[in-house]
């Protein structure tokens, strides 16, 4: 018998079908905003008894689960699980990558028309009655070099759409723009095969991929190695007509570095939907840069109404897939759990 503990918000439609699934038992647990009060309101021996557990992140005291044998996350993200010791107590991770891939897309598409257009301005000139058909309004992003740094089920998908609108694409990765089998895709989605590219370059390349982009978009998860990785030398490395699109992880770009590079015109402008305070308050100075877009982390919003059916078609994929005994479909590696991350 599995048991497995819920910690993400019910779809009675999955549910159901999970619950007719053999040898399973499902439990509730208290849906909780942080690990901390999460903790507060799991009593330990429920925590123990739990074999498969489905949440955004472990509780403080999850050593207490000594039968856990599958860690299911919703998000793509896993930072929350990193040097848990999850590998050596023989605990696989899961997560949900690609549940995102298509409203995040539409977003890179849609900042990069908006700020090619300059959208903000023209809001500004219509709230003011002031009729300008500069030039500035009248480009577009066809013909442009996207380069995407990190491919995974995110970058694909945002590749697939750039190649359809005619953009030249480049991908900067750890090894190489391969297939990626047992990995979430929706139908028609993504590049599984890797063979959408223009160009693939590897990180210690980094120098010649940035070099001559209209657009850097940032599609990598948040560890240690990645922390900062956008520093003062790969904002010169880039043409300063370049526009930096962030719907990954905030703490991607060092934050010193993106306002001097915005206040010195090192790169012509940004789209921001991950931050670096939540919220953002409102006297940052970020909010005041007339070519910077920023959103409230709404890119591929847990709120949306394709989320919970997605997470929950991967978790009822992974529990019969582990009854099986089949590979898993979006499982962390171990060198990615416990790695240099």
């Amino acid at each position: 018998m599995l048991n497995i503990q819920i910690n993400v918000r019910s779809n009675p439609v999955a549910r159901k079908r999970l619950e007719a699934l053999p040898n399973v038992q499902v439990t509730d647990t208290v849906i909780c905003d942080t690990p901390e009060e999460f903790s507060r309101q799991m009593p330990p021996e429920i925590l123990s008894q739990t074999d498969i557990f489905f949440g955004p992140f472990p509780p403080l005291n999850h050593e207490v689960m000594t039968n856990l044998k599958l860690f299911q996350l919703p998000s793509a993200g896993y930072e929350q699980v990193l040097h848990l010791n999850f590998p050596q107590r023989g605990v696989r991770v899961c997560n949900g990558a690609g549940v995102f891939d298509s409203p995040v897309a539409e977003w890179n598409i849609s900042m990069m028309m908006n700020l090619k257009r300059n959208l903000r301005q023209m809001i500004r000139n219509q709230d003011r009655g002031l009729w300008d058909r500069s030039g500035e309004f009248q480009q577009e992003i066809r013909g442009s070099l996207v380069g995407i740094w990190g491919y995974g089920s995110l970058g694909r998908q945002t590749a697939r759409l750039c190649k359809a609108i005619g953009m030249t694409v480049h991908v900067l990765t750890r090894d190489g723009a391969h297939p990626k089998p047992n990995q979430f895709r929706l139908p028609d989605t993504g590049d599984p095969q890797g063979t959408l590219p223009d160009r693939v370059f590897v990180l210690d390349e980094r120098k010649a991929f940035l070099a001559d982009l209209d657009f850097l978009i940032l599609t990598l998860p948040l560890t240690n190695l990645t922390k900062g990785i956008m520093g003062a030398a790969e904002f010169q490395w880039l043409p300063d007509r370049a526009l930096l699109l962030n719907p990954a992880r905030g703490a991607l770009i060092n934050e010193d570095i993106l306002l001097r590079a915005l206040n010195e015109g090192w790169i012509a402008g940004a789209a921001i939907d991950t931050h670096y305070h939540y919220p953002m308050p409102a006297e940052h100075p970020l909010w005041q840069f007339s070519n910077v877009i920023m959103t409230p982390h709404i890119s591929g919003s847990a709120a949306g109404p394709y989320y919970l059916p997605r997470v929950w078609d991967i978790l009822l994929e992974n529990v019969q897939r582990f009854q099986a005994g089949k590979p898993l479909l979006n499982e962390l590696k171990e060198k990615q759990l416990s790695g240099p991350s």
